[in-house]
């Protein structure tokens, strides 16, 4: 039941709270960060700034009072009677007093439109904006880029949402003379990128924001430190955007000859090859008999047993909370097998047997839904683990994945499994581990498989200039149709036991990868 907002109190801008520990608990907070980034490089020569919210349980954050770092001063000098404090709009409640001579008159950051967006849009408890060199510098390498990425580094997964086999993408804006003048162009990157947490401004630094001060941080630490390796791998001609961070190669526009051998279709172009390559699993990359005969049967003959081991955890409870509210939108529909969930407060292995009634129907019925695709995948890991279950790919797919790589090509899998069950598949093949080779993972979190608009969405998330250079592979007619209309190239695959396609269906096709 959603609850309505706290009412700022009135005590929040009356002199008493001005001066509250968690007030001065703030601002000496902001001081003591920027003496620190000052000596990492982030706010030397009076450039840079941070703000942080006032943290109050009695109040939601959107209400929070905002303290703000001055601008044009010394900031590892600053002290806590050099902040602003403002209200939750931007209005200043309280400045600073003037210094005398060399000091300049106070001054609120230049960055406030541009921190107020970020607590606006993004919910955000604190922002960071630094002028670190690395922040700089990395924006210079592909001048026309409108993004950073990078993938397969450790750092990654400091960053919110983000783990190690995952492709970060920082939206990159193009500076302006004024600060203030960058402040629609940043709220237009956090509208195009609704999950990222930072955003680069070329030739001058980047802003970062998390839900808290230690959040913020963290993240800017590990961005630096993903910025600086970037360079650092440039420098000696390496490619961090890839996995392997193999030796740089331009592919883009360019033909590749290719010996047609005698297995090659006549059906099939030679085109330039695309710079991107995004892999359905089932029936393309992984027998359909794998899915049906052992993972399904795998997760269906296990719920009961992962579900009362984990019952307990964060996790368990969070993919109970995904069911609860998939099975009850299912009972209102009317869908065949729903069984309502007893409440909280019921037994445990009342509630566990009611999950696993729901699990096995939705199981029987092939259904992609998140609720469904969020706990297989914990149970298949178990799997996993326990060296109970081993993934399974055709034969040709490692060489044409490592052959891609060697192109320059980016790889990526969509498939109606979870993220984290896809990363088991291929980080536990019969062929060894094959992560290293793939740039990203998308689920059914970015959309259906078969609406168009999800391929709209891969293709901006990859950062392509034009959905054509993107290929599709899959082996679902009704996919292959919503991916070429979403502008994609689309190739289908011919496996054995995949499902009869149209006849005369229009695309193109292929039994193998090396065929591509």
């Amino acid at each position: 039941m959603a609850t309505s907002p706290l009412p700022l109190p009135a005590s929040l801008n009356g002199a008493s709270y001005l001066e509250s520990k968690a007030v001065r608990e703030t601002k000496g907070l902001i001081s003591e960060l920027c003496r620190q980034f000052y000596h990492l490089g982030w706010v030397g020569g009076t450039g840079g700034s941070i703000t942080i919210k006032v943290h109050d349980e009695d109040v939601t954050k959107s209400q929070q009072l905002i303290v703000m770092s001055p601008s044009g001063v010394q900031k590892e000098r600053m002290i806590s009677e050099d902040m602003y404090i403002l209200s939750p709009e931007g209005t200043i409640i309280s400045a600073p007093c003037p210094k005398p001579y060399p000091h300049k008159p106070p001054k609120c950051s230049d960055c406030a439109p541009l921190f107020l967006k970020a607590y606006q849009m993004c919910n955000a408890g604190a922002v960071i904006h630094s002028h670190g060199m690395e922040s700089c510098v990395v924006t210079m390498i592909n001048p026309g880029s409108k993004e950073f990425r990078i993938t397969h580094m450790e750092m990654i997964k400091g960053i919110q949402g983000h783990g190690y086999y995952d492709e970060l993408v920082v939206p990159i804006i193009e500076n302006t003379a004024h600060e203030r003048e960058l402040t629609d162009s940043l709220a237009a990157a956090i509208e195009a990128y609704p999950k990222t947490t930072a955003v680069l401004v070329r030739n001058h630094g980047i802003y970062v924001w998390g839900d808290s001060w230690i959040s913020a941080k963290t993240q800017a630490e590990c961005y630096h430190y993903l910025f600086d390796a970037a360079i650092k791998l440039h420098q000696m001609g390496l490619d961090w955007s890839t996995p392997i961070h193999g030796p740089i190669k331009a592919i883009k526009g360019r033909s590749r000859s290719v010996t047609r051998s005698s297995n090659l279709r006549s059906d099939i172009n030679l085109k330039p090859f695309p710079r991107y390559i995004v892999l359905d699993i089932e029936g393309t990359t992984t027998p359909i008999s794998f899915v049906a005969d052992v993972l399904f049967p795998y997760a269906r003959d296990n719920v009961g047993r992962h579900l009362s081991a984990t019952y307990a955890t964060t996790e368990t409870q969070d993919d109970i909370k995904l069911l609860r509210a998939q099975v009850q939108d299912d009972l209102e529909k009317g869908v065949a097998g729903a069984v309502l969930i007893p409440p909280d407060n019921a037994g445990k292995e009342e509630i566990i047997a009611a999950l696993v009634a729901n699990v096995e129907a939705m199981i029987k019925a092939d259904r992609k839904i998140t609720a469904l695709k969020q706990l297989q995948g914990h149970i298949w890991r178990t799997g996993y683990v326990n060296n109970e279950l081993k993934g399974e790919v055709y034969e040709d797919v490692p060489e044409a994945l490592e052959r891609w790589q060697g192109s320059g090509i980016k790889v990526y899998i969509y498939s109606s499994g979870s993220r984290l069950a896809q990363r088991l598949i291929f980080g536990n093949t019969n062929f060894g581990d094959l992560r290293k080779y793939l740039s990203g993972f998308f689920d059914t979190t970015i959309g259906n498989k078969r609406e168009s608009r999800s391929y709209v969405e891969i293709t901006k998330s990859l950062g392509a200039d034009h959905p054509s250079e993107v290929l599709f592979l899959t082996d679902v007619y009704q996919e292959a149709t919503a991916a070429k209309a979403a502008g994609l190239e689309v190739i289908i695959s011919v496996r054995p036991g995949n499902a009869p396609l149209p006849e005369n269906h229009g695309f193109k096709s292929v039994h193998s990868f090396s065929e591509i």
